[in-house]
């Protein structure tokens, strides 16, 4: 077990842990993987369980206190893992910036944990694609996240707003899904919203740095099966929410990471979204 959190935490290689606690690389490879999802078994339910209506509500005060974006439940992002090349894979573990990968598609909150998480999708999938066939894209269709009332934005009389997710333009703009204006002919209401977005959007990146820098295992290609990277990837997540809510975090542990940004391709948005946007950008400075 000592040894499991020792890759886990420095990426040491198979043959170090072979000559360190003189056991077979084979059955090193077998003891992680089975570790790991010993780990994401037991911890997700107590770290990253679905919240209630009540803990998305608390959720959305840390971000307005915070982030001062109002409404908002959640930043969505996409990053590639780098992976060794799996056997006749063909290119669809290769991405845009040329090495092979699985996308971890993660909402984090404004405390920097992850709330969902969605690892092994190919690196070639662009990050819309990957949301839209997760789990989580599709209870958020379905209006299945138990998300609280629309409510009044600050300062503000008419109308109440959803709430909402913050995402960057890789993603499609919907009602419960908020991406910046296009850089083109902003106003300054514009501006301002882009801003508060970004700084809402933040969040997911600096947990993407906190968990590369705390599990290090990742600033590598993992040299595993592509299940078992799958599998060390989700021990690694519920082990940051596990620290991060018991030990706090270091801000400077966010500033460099080597978790690749995933492909921004442009999507459609609808029109009902563009419209709860418009309010947002609205509500006025504190």
């Amino acid at each position: 077990m000592k040894f499991v959190y020792r890759y886990l935490a420095t990426g040491q290689s198979l043959a170090s842990i072979h000559f360190a606690f003189l056991i077979g690389k084979s059955t090193a490879s077998l003891i992680i993987r089975e570790t790991c999802v010993a780990l994401w078994d037991v911890l997700k339910s107590e770290v990253m369980s679905q919240p209630t209506t009540a803990e998305w509500l608390d959720i959305a005060d840390v971000f307005l206190r915070t982030c001062n974006f109002p409404n908002c439940v959640g930043a969505i992002d996409g990053k590639h893992i780098r992976v060794v090349k799996p056997i006749r894979s063909g290119s669809r573990y290769y991405n845009y910036k040329n090495y092979f990968s699985v996308v971890l598609m993660a909402v984090s909150d404004a405390n920097y944990c992850f709330r969902y998480i969605d690892v092994g999708a190919y690196g070639s999938s662009s990050d819309s694609a990957v949301f839209g066939h997760s789990t989580f894209g599709r209870l958020l269709a379905s209006n299945s996240l138990q998300l609280p009332a629309p409510q009044l934005l600050p300062g503000t009389t008419f109308p109440a707003m959803p709430y909402i997710f913050v995402a960057d333009e890789a993603f499609a703009l919907g009602e419960n899904m908020m991406r910046p204006y296009s850089s083109r002919g902003l106003t300054t209401e514009r501006r301002v919203f882009n801003y508060r977005l970004t700084r809402a959007r933040r969040v997911v990146e600096c947990a993407f740095g906190i968990l590369a820098n705390k599990w290090r295992f990742l600033h590598s290609p993992i040299h595993f099966k592509i299940e078992t990277a799958i599998k060390a990837v989700k021990a690694a997540c519920v082990l940051h929410n596990f620290v991060r809510q018991r030990d706090g975090f270091n801000f400077e542990d966010t500033l460099s990471h080597s978790l690749g940004p995933t492909q921004l391709t442009a999507v459609r948005g609808n029109a009902h979204g563009a419209h709860v946007r418009d309010h947002f950008k609205c509500v006025p400075c504190p």
